[in-house]
Order: structure tokens, then C-alpha cells, then sequence
């Protein structure tokens, strides 16, 4: 009986301990992410960057399917939240000006609408900014308009280094973001400790990027009224409707390359922007010529926000995008075949009414929630 009692009492002691030690550590964590007020509005309670309440129809069937996460890298909250900061820290860029949103901005689709974005010293980007909205859905998975990143992992790095973006060595970044007084607290709460590595920056901004998921446009809205997304919306005018039976249309074969209702590509496509090419895209990476003049296929989703556009910037309005498809595809050997008949550009011959009914239906992608909510907004005070 007294063996009984002194084990009863020494299970209780060390249980007692150990919820004495949790308090603690969790004392502890608290006291330290309360430390971050001076630089961060980061609550102690992180925003839901993993488990967002995504519409049935993004968890199966294709739109799953273009869902590029990897099982090593999932979204969590804490991870996002790190990544959150790095992406708007400006001690990320050499002369303390630049970081990632400011080519990236949040009421802009997260991107950027002048043609060729100002790096760190003035000098201009070689290509037009791409939206990040639902960025995680593609199917190669592959990054920037020529497809060069086989990975966001890879991808997020890469402006840091540049030379006329961001233009830091990583060596340098690791030593940036280990002189800054809040990443270590962040770190801990994302990885569990406080080691600082070019691997977990990567890995934090790469889940804070994916978790940028439009999910609540107008679309959304009809899209959950309906079976299919070719139905008919009971919320849409007449024109949005027409625009997207045009959309989804063997005619205009618009959703054979902006596929499922993330109306992402599978892969880079040559859509007819030249005849003779000075940009090679694709193939200038590759070295294949049967992919000169081709571009990543990004998200339509807030696509009435990311202006101007294409891989250069030619195109100022969603009108002149639509006109393109319309009349303006330029033959050249490697043009997509979808858009090519009888050996020659497509021509869709829509009437005044259908391309301003596309150009409507393409407005039911806007997000507007997504470019105001603080979850994605700067976290610095003194911003």
C-alpha cells in the first residue's frame, strides 16, 4: 500500500513538474513574442495560414491536382507568419530599400503595375512582375515567366541575389536576418529553435507565398450556387454569363490554358505575342528551340489588378488582352498549337459585345478581400 501511495504521489509530482515546465516554456514564448511589439503588429495567436476554409472544389479533381506543395514544406501558421515578415523586410535588399512586396504589393494582385519594376540602385527588372495570387496551383510547378525555378523553394531566393533587384549573396542575407533582434523569436516559433539558415528563409517565405489563395471573388460566389462552372451563375448579369460561356467555349479554348477554377496554366505556352522573337522565354533557359517564345501561364485570379500585362508588360487593359486573342496572334514556328488553324493564327472574331463580356467575366476574379486582409499585409510598425 505505501509503494502504491509513493508512486501514486511521485506520478503526480512529476506531473505536476511537467505542466510546471509547459507553463514555463509557454511563459516564456509568450514574454518573447511580446518583445516583437516594438517592430511587429504579430499577435501572439498567429493568423490561419494552413488550414483556410477553401470551397469544396479547390480540394479536388484538377484544381487539387495543380496544387504544387511539397509534403516537406507544408504551410503552417508560424511559418507563413516569418515568411509574412521577411517578404516585407526591407533589410533583405542591399541598401535597405527593397523587399519582396515592393514588387509585389498586396492592392496590386501582388504585383506590380508599372511595366518593368526599380530595383534596389534604380535599374529596372528584365520582365514584368507576375501575380502571386493562388501561386501554389500550377502544375510543373515551376517559377518566374521562363520557368527557370523548378520550385517556389528555389524561386524566393533567387530576386535576393539578383544583382539589380534585391542584391544580397546569401551568405549576406543569413548575416542580415541574424542582425535583426525579432527573427530569432520567429524562427523558434516556425522551426522549434533559432538557427537562422538560407534553407528555412526559403521554406518560410515559400509557405507564406502559397498561402495567398483567392478564394472569395465573385465567381466564388456562383460557383458555389452550380454543379459545374460552365452552368450558368444565378448571381452573374447577362454579359458576365456570356463571358464565361465564351471562356469555357471550344472557340476560344481560353480555359484550355487557364484551366479549373484556379484558371491556372499546366505548363508555359508560346501565345503569339511576336513573329520574331527577342525574348525567348523559355527556350532561352533551356536551349531547346522548340520552346522559344514560351511563358509560364500564371493565375487569372485578381487578374484585374495585376496590369499591365504579359511577360513584358505590352498590354495596358484587359481589353487589349482579349483584342490580342481576338485578331493580334502572330504566327512563328513554335506558336501554340491551340492557337493555330490550318497553319495559321486563330482568329476568334468575337463581336463588340462578347470581348467586353469576357472582359467582364474576367472581373468576377477579383478578390477584393484578398488585397485588404491584414493576414497578408505589412507586419512592420514603422512602415
Amino acid at each position: 500500500m505505501k509503494n502504491y501511495l509513493y508512486l501514486l504521489l511521485l506520478s503526480a509530482f512529476g506531473f505536476s513538474c511537467s505542466e510546471a515546465e509547459q507553463n514555463a516554456t509557454d511563459e516564456s514564448a509568450d514574454q518573447s513574442l511580446s518583445q516583437l511589439s516594438d517592430y511587429l503588429n504579430i499577435s501572439e495567436e498567429p493568423f490561419n495560414y494552413s488550414n483556410p476554409d477553401l470551397p469544396d472544389y479547390f480540394t479536388i479533381g484538377i484544381n487539387a491536382d495543380l496544387d504544387h506543395t511539397p509534403a516537406g514544406n507544408p504551410v503552417t501558421d508560424w511559418g507563413a507568419t516569418l515568411g509574412r515578415v521577411l517578404f516585407y523586410d526591407t533589410q533583405l535588399s542591399a541598401n535597405n530599400t527593397l523587399s519582396c512586396a515592393s514588387c509585389h504589393k498586396q492592392n496590386e494582385g501582388f504585383s506590380d503595375q508599372i511595366t518593368l519594376s526599380v530595383g534596389f540602385e534604380g535599374g529596372e527588372t528584365g520582365r514584368n512582375s507576375m501575380g502571386l495570387s493562388n501561386a501554389r496551383y500550377y502544375e510543373s510547378g515551376h517559377f518566374f515567366w521562363d520557368e527557370r525555378a523548378e520550385s517556389l523553394e528555389e524561386q524566393v531566393l533567387l530576386p535576393i541575389q539578383d544583382p539589380v533587384e534585391m542584391g544580397l549573396s546569401l551568405e549576406e542575407l543569413v548575416a542580415r536576418v541574424s542582425n535583426q533582434s525579432y527573427y530569432p523569436v520567429l524562427f523558434t516559433q516556425a522551426f522549434g529553435d533559432d538557427e537562422i539558415t538560407t534553407d528555412r528563409i526559403s521554406r518560410a517565405l515559400s509557405q507564406f507565398v502559397r498561402s495567398i489563395v483567392s478564394y472569395q471573388s465573385k465567381y466564388d460566389e456562383g460557383r458555389a450556387l452550380v454543379n459545374r462552372p460552365n452552368d450558368d451563375f444565378p448571381n452573374f448579369t447577362e454579359l458576365e454569363n456570356l463571358g464565361k460561356r465564351l471562356f469555357f467555349s471550344p472557340e476560344t479554348q481560353c480555359s484550355n490554358c487557364h484551366v479549373g477554377d484556379v484558371f491556372v496554366g499546366d505548363r508555359a505556352r508560346n501565345n503569339g505575342l511576336d513573329a520574331m522573337l527577342t525574348d525567348f522565354g523559355v527556350g532561352g533557359v533551356s536551349g531547346n528551340n522548340n520552346d522559344n517564345g514560351e511563358f509560364k501561364t500564371g493565375s487569372m485570379r485578381n487578374i484585374e489588378h495585376t496590369a499591365p500585362y504579359m511577360h513584358d508588360g505590352r498590354f495596358a487593359t484587359l481589353e487589349e488582352v482579349v483584342e490580342h486573342y481576338n485578331s493580334g496572334v502572330q504566327n512563328s514556328p513554335d506558336l501554340d498549337n491551340r492557337l493555330r488553324v490550318n497553319g495559321q493564327p486563330r482568329q476568334l472574331n468575337l463581336t463588340e459585345q462578347e470581348k467586353e463580356a469576357l472582359v467582364l467575366f474576367m472581373k468576377t476574379l477579383t478578390d477584393i478581400g484578398l488585397s485588404s486582409d491584414p493576414k497578408y499585409s505589412n507586419p512592420f510598425i514603422n512602415n
